[in-house]
């Protein structure tokens, strides 16, 4: 073969040994010639290259910048080998990257231009592929990345000395996809994207659908193949054949690293799924564990949408842990950040030179309250990008529910800005309309797909039509957090007793539109931070008086309509505001004070113990005929009243004496006579309260009373709720 054949032309190798070629397999592996074939390959610092070929060992030419190549008389494609011998190593053989085929099909190719590709993590990413080759197998790692914008881009990581020179990738046309599979890496390999952009500039880029990372402070990517076995294939087929909005439904809301100290996966999937499991949850809510450099985000600044934090453990002691909770009995859901992202200049952040993820407009584009930038859902590849990644942790984690942070923020243009600060849509409006289609398109292709799995909105607005079906025109989530419950409650209840009689409409105003969403009472991790106190703080009185608030707190929120959310440490009253730095003091249940914490943690498990039999309190949550007055306008004695009706026709009579006095002799009219068994007393001494006896069964004889036909006789001990269910007999 000519030695001409052998080269390549000058302003293609230029553009190779400058790093901005985006068709390096034009060059690079088996290509035919006139004569035969030519084999080429760079081989960075190598000092003698030989090609493995046909049962033959050929020597091949240096042709300067690291590139070797040699002619064979073959003029069909065969496989082969390299040998590379470096300095002062033995040689090594390699199966050579530009020898197979892209690792991309058409159709995904399509379906990503369309935005459609519901498993992108499949083809994106790092994803480890063996093929049998005349040779032997082949084993390695299919890199692909989506940078439009890019000049070129390189695969650079701790198997190629992080040198961009040995692995460029090609590009797939006009997908913006760059692609190459590399033999001979595998899982646990770290590595990272060398893009050069248009003007020129270099940036090492962590890969945006890299399933596992280093761990902080570290940035780089990490291949990650799992082997685990899931053991949970009757709770996914129970989940997806119920409806959730007439279940029970008590979440413990937990931030994994300050659980405990020392909190890991492999540890929670003992401890936590124990204790969550012992008092009662039915579900358990973790904040943010997808992968965040910056601890103190506590996970709400995400820079690895697909890689479970590696400061944890493992993507499969994750799902050990996710299947240990399924074992016990426990759903996990997951909070979800689509929103926003982080600066960090190596992971997201003008990914390919220009705004690529973020919306272009610094007015939409920047969040600049979190110092973020603010995802381009009008995007087809960034809203595939997303709404694959719901699926994601769906399919590939078994997540029970997905609940959306700060969705408040992406529905409204003018969240947090200043006039001047945003630009309306098309119709002049404050509505982002880009992210009204990208939640509904989450919303419903998350449900379709899997039909028993939650999504949750975090949306602190009257937005109408939050949990209403995209197709009757509204966003299509499970249930939303109901805020404004949440804020007027803990107003009310912040109050000195004598003062609330003048507030009583912030107690009631709830019922007002209790019924407009599929609703969850939250007491979140963002109610205890920031100098808000904790809710032990945040009661009035000395210890006692704030123990039986609380318990008085927990009684009504559990007879309330809506499903029920505690952070963690308010199980047993935590004295202390949250930090995020150390584990939850459980030792705060020890001291003089002590008595009282545990007294609130037993009414909390006798509460979860209580609530899943009586479907008065959660089986016509979001049906008006689930609940009735009986006492809404006593804000002379702060108390409320009202009856819980089940589907099954059972009836729940919550008495809240929310007043720093007993009021006994308390007349109260019912919907039916008969025998009201009492369930819960908050006040029990079995929870450290004043322990008044109360009857365990009351008769409600046919005596008017509240315009109803039937009334009963209660003593209502201060600051405490009673529960009684109508006995059928």
């Amino acid at each position: 073969m000519h030695e001409s054949e052998l080269g390549i032309p000058d302003s293609d190798l230029d553009l190779l040994i400058a790093q901005s070629h985006w068709a390096p397999h034009d060059f690079y592996g088996w290509h035919p010639t006139e004569t035969g074939s030519v084999v080429r390959t760079r081989q960075v610092g190598a000092e003698a290259v030989t090609l493995l070929c046909d049962g033959e060992e050929l020597e091949m030419l240096p042709l300067g910048h690291d590139i070797w190549a040699v002619g064979i008389s073959a003029r069909e494609s065969v496989d082969y080998r390299f040998k590379v011998t470096w300095p002062g190593s033995s040689p090594v053989v390699l199966a050579d990257p530009y020898h197979f085929l892209p690792t991309l099909g058409e159709l995904d190719l399509y379906l990503i231009g369309e935005g459609r590709h519901e498993r992108l993590w499949k083809v994106l990413g790092a994803n480890v592929r063996r093929y049998d080759t005349t040779l032997g197998r082949v084993e390695g790692t299919a890199f692909a990345v989506w940078a439009p914008n890019a000049r070129s881009v390189a695969v650079i990581g701790d198997f190629n000395g992080w040198n961009p020179d040995q692995h460029p990738m090609r590009s797939l046309g006009s997908s913006g996809i760059w692609e190459l599979f590399i033999p001979g890496v595998g899982s646990g390999a770290t590595y990272k994207f060398a893009i050069l952009t248009q003007d020129g500039t270099h940036r090492d880029k962590a890969d945006p659908m890299a399933k596992a990372a280093e761990v902080a402070p570290a940035t780089a990517s990490r291949v990650a193949e799992s082997e685990y076995e899931w053991a949970d294939s009757n709770w996914i087929a129970a989940r997806d054949n119920t409806n959730p909005i007439a279940e029970p439904m008590s979440v413990y809301e937990v931030h994994l690293g300050s659980w405990r100290e020392g909190m890991n996966y492999q540890r929670a999937a003992t401890e936590l799924v124990d204790y969550v499991a012992e008092h009662g949850f039915t579900h358990v809510e973790l904040m943010p564990v997808a992968e965040h450099p910056f601890g103190g985000s506590w996970g709400y600044q995400v820079t690895g949408y697909y890689a479970p934090t590696s400061r944890w453990g493992s993507p499969d002691e994750l799902r050990a842990l996710i299947d240990a909770f399924h074992a016990a009995g426990i759903g996990v859901i997951m909070d979800w950040v689509p929103g926003h992202f982080p600066r960090d200049d190596w992971a997201l952040a003008r990914f390919d030179g220009p705004a690529l993820y973020e919306h272009p407009d610094w007015r939409r584009g920047e969040q600049r309250d979190w110092g973020t930038y603010v995802f381009d859902w009008g995007r087809t590849e960034v809203r595939n990008f997303l709404v694959a990644n719901a699926l994601y942790w769906v399919e590939e984690f078994h997540i029970d529910g997905l609940r959306v942070d700060a969705v408040a923020s992406m529905l409204y243009l003018d969240y947090s800005r200043n006039d001047g600060e945003w630009l309306p849509n098309q119709y002049g409006g404050r509505e982002n309309l880009d992210a009204v289609q990208f939640l509904q398109e989450t919303n419903a292709t998350v449900h379709k797909t899997f039909p028993g799995v939650l999504t949750i909105a975090e949306e602190s607005t009257s937005w109408p039509g939050v949990t209403t079906p995209t197709f009757d025109g509204g966003l299509g989530f499970s249930f939303k957090w109901n805020m404004g419950w949440m804020n007027d409650t803990l107003e009310y209840f912040s109050l000195d007793p004598v003062h609330r009689s003048y507030h009583h409409n912030e107690i009631t105003f709830s019922m007002i539109y209790a019924y407009s969403e599929h609703y969850i009472l939250p007491f979140s991790h963002d109610e205890v931070v920031h100098g808000k106190g904790s809710l032990w703080q945040r009661m009035p009185g000395d210890a006692w008086n704030k123990a039986a608030g609380l318990r008085t707190l927990y009684g009504y929120m559990f007879s309330h309509p809506g499903k029920n959310l505690l952070f963690q440490g308010q199980e047993f009253g935590q004295a202390d505001e949250w930090n995020d730095s150390i584990g939850v003091p459980f030792g705060q249940m020890d001291g003089w004070e002590g008595e009282y914490h545990r007294g609130i943690a037993k009414l909390v498990d006798d509460i979860n113990g209580i609530y899943p039999t009586l479907p008065a309190l959660y089986s016509q949550d979001s049906d008006p005929a689930g609940f009735q007055w009986v006492k809404s306008d006593d804000a002379e004695h702060n108390v409320l009243a009202y009856v819980r009706h089940g589907s099954n026709g059972q009836a729940l009579l919550a008495v809240i004496n929310m007043s720093g006095s007993s009021h006994l002799g308390y007349r109260l009219g019912v919907p039916r006579g008969g025998h009201w068994r009492l369930v819960l007393n908050t006040d029990d001494a079995a929870y450290e309260g004043a322990g008044n006896p109360l009857e365990d069964v009351v008769e409600a004889p046919e005596r008017e009373y509240d315009g109803f036909a039937h009334s009963v006789s209660l003593h209502l001990p201060a600051q405490s709720v009673q529960w009684y269910v109508l006995d059928p007999e």
